[in-house]
């Protein structure tokens, strides 16, 4: 039977202000200015850290019928070496968690930034291990990265497929490469352990400066996200959880979680719903269908078949229009006038799912999120969900911005495709 949720989840309540900026776990601000660092992984390329995500390492016999069980994703072909997007769902089809799972070894995985399958191990009946890996992982993004990596390791790196690893050493560091395009970019991810990162960054920032390498703020860390297509948890989707369904879990998280109940899941914006339910959402909605493996059984797999053949919503990215966003400030300054929410720059750092109403003809036709300003398209743009038959891109749809209570205002904005920002991240590395 479904649980009524515990009231301090409940939709006003996860509304309350965040107590800590999101932007802070990737460090300072800004290094140098903010448009400089969010220019960097088109132009140039950038180093961030990552660091804060937790790493979990699985072992066992058992360890990829758990993975299996839990994610959308096929484990069948699974290769050591090899990385994937996994995707976690509970049983309406809901995603609770997504992360990158690299199989290390025969019987070894290690998983980035995932509760959920360590809380179905232990419930279940799985001959697996865990334990936390105190890694550190760096991110090198843009046109440039790869040459600022051959030059840190002062090895090729080119034979390197996608979503792939290998191993370097950077400044005497063996340092794991995965092979990975966050920025829809060149990228990698460098993984070493946590006790070596001021020696691995100052090899980096030596190597790039001769190829106009950033370190990538936390003002701008979630742009890239934004522009080339990566809906994240937090930001685009609350997590499956807060619906009653799962209470052990949700208690786990709220005394486990390491405070990220009080940093990052909190909603706000002009989407208003009594149902906390209205802010989950699906793989198939994100364009993750094609991640959706029904060669097994896993949690979520009916209601996603169902999906799957019926999809409602589906993903697109909209461009705000600038005339209105530009009265939107100038009336910050006109006497007389009710305020407006503030429109943060370049995002809003506080880590809201910050979800607005998107209409047509006045009708409520999806729910914006991630709404962010590219320096590099001099555009406002955010990520949608939007019923299937409203998403046509070219056509004109309004958005409602500003919390409920506050002078909301209507700003015109257009269907655009998604990911916005053409993706270059596979490319062959032997052209470059």
């Amino acid at each position: 039977m479904t649980q009524t949720p515990s009231p301090q989840f409940s939709v006003s309540a996860l509304r309350n202000p965040i107590r800590e900026h999101h932007g802070a776990v990737w460090g300072p601000p800004q290094y140098t200015n903010w448009i400089e660092e969010s220019l960097s992984w088109k132009e140039t390329c950038y180093l961030g850290d990552w660091t804060f995500l937790p790493s979990m390492r699985y072992t066992g016999p058992d360890v990829l019928r758990l993975f299996s069980d839990v994610s959308v994703n096929t484990m069948n072909n699974f290769a050591i070496g090899q990385s994937k997007h996994i995707i976690q769902c509970d049983e309406n089809g809901k995603i609770i968690d997504d992360a990158v799972l690299s199989r290390t070894g025969e019987q070894e995985v290690i998983s980035f930034s995932t509760f959920w399958a360590d809380y179905v191990r232990r419930q279940g009946d799985y001959d697996v291990e865990a334990e936390y890996v105190g890694l550190s992982k760096f991110h090198l993004q843009g046109p440039t990265s790869l040459f600022v990596l051959e030059s840190a390791a002062q090895a090729s790196v080119r034979d390197l497929k996608f979503m792939r690893s290998m191993k370097v050493s950077i400044a005497d560091v063996e340092v794991t490469v995965l092979r990975q395009g966050m920025s829809g970019e060149v990228g990698f991810e460098l993984q070493f352990p946590i006790e070596k990162a001021d020696v691995v960054r100052a090899a980096l920032l030596e190597a790039g400066s001769d190829h106009g390498m950033k370190q990538m703020g936390g003002r701008v860390a979630m742009l890239n996200h934004l522009e080339a297509y990566y809906p994240t948890q937090g930001l685009d989707y609350m997590p499956a959880v807060f619906d009653g369904r799962h209470p052990d879990f949700l208690h786990e998280l709220v005394e486990n979680g390491g405070g990220w109940m009080d940093i990052y899941y909190r909603v706000a914006g002009s989407f208003e719903s009594d149902d906390i339910r209205d802010w989950y959402r699906s793989p198939v909605e994100f364009g993750w269908g094609n991640r959706i493996n029904f060669d097994h059984e896993f949690i979520g797999a009916d209601a996603l078949r169902e999906e799957v053949a019926s999809p409602r919503r589906s993903g697109a990215t909209l461009v705000w229009n600038s005339e209105d966003i530009i009265d939107l400030y100038a009336s910050l300054f006109r006497k007389g006038e009710p305020l407006p929410d503030f429109m943060e720059l370049p995002q809003d750092p506080r880590g809201y799912v910050y979800a607005d109403s998107v209409l047509k003809n006045g009708e409520r036709v999806g729910i914006t999120s991630s709404r962010g300003y590219s320096a590099y398209f001099r555009e406002m743009i955010s990520l949608c969900v939007l019923d299937v038959e409203h998403n046509v891109p070219g056509d004109e749809v309004t958005v409602l911005w500003g919390n409920p209570g506050t002078a909301q205002r209507e700003i015109r904005a257009t269907i655009a495709p998604a990911p916005y920002k053409p993706n270059r991240s596979r490319v062959d590395l032997h052209s470059l």
